[in-house]
């Protein structure tokens, strides 16, 4: 049993080191947030972001200055004016969560479809970069428990992305 084990073991070890050189990594989240048109896409989409939260919080702060003028009105008012201006009131709410909700879902779907663009602009150049470095199989960084750094590809892929793909297509 013990030779069956060593056997097994000297050949795995013996078979990895033949096909070593054409297994490769790389970090394809550092190429989404580190290649030109990755870095761009997310400045434009967390300005899209900022400047939506802005308006969001600004709406927010127009209506809690409405409800503090309605509950200040409040003994003035007649039971039924007040009744409908606390149901408007929590119609506006309901309305600017609804819009908030919507427009965050807006902006993470824009950028699902940015990374998705890249994606697909990347398995060309790193399809390319295997056939001209005689390359077998590339496996996301995620994956690797262990590797030699010189078999990381990400950079020499950002390199080449950055001069084919210089911005994303914006939708």
């Amino acid at each position: 049993m013990k030779k069956l084990i060593f056997i097994t073991a000297l050949f795995l070890t013996y078979s990895l080191s033949l096909f070593a050189d054409d297994v490769h990594f790389i970090d394809y989240t550092k190429v989404l947030n580190n290649s030109k048109p990755g870095a761009a896409a997310q400045k434009m989409l967390q300005e899209k972001f900022q400047t939506v939260s802005k308006k969001f919080d600004k709406s927010a702060e127009n209506i809690r200055q409405e409800e503090s003028e309605i509950i200040s009105q409040k003994k003035v008012l007649s039971a039924e004016d007040y009744k409908k201006k606390v149901k408007s009131l929590r119609e506006k709410v309901a309305n600017l969560q609804k819009n908030k909700k919507d427009s965050f879902n807006n902006i993470a779907k824009s950028r699902n479809q940015k990374k998705q663009a890249l994606l697909k602009a990347v398995n060309p150049i790193v399809k390319k970069y295997m056939e001209d470095n005689k390359i077998r199989i590339v496996i996301d960084k995620k994956t690797v428990v262990m590797g030699d750094k010189s078999l990381e590809i990400t950079d020499k892929i950002i390199s080449i992305l950055n001069k084919e793909v210089p911005s994303l297509k914006s939708n």
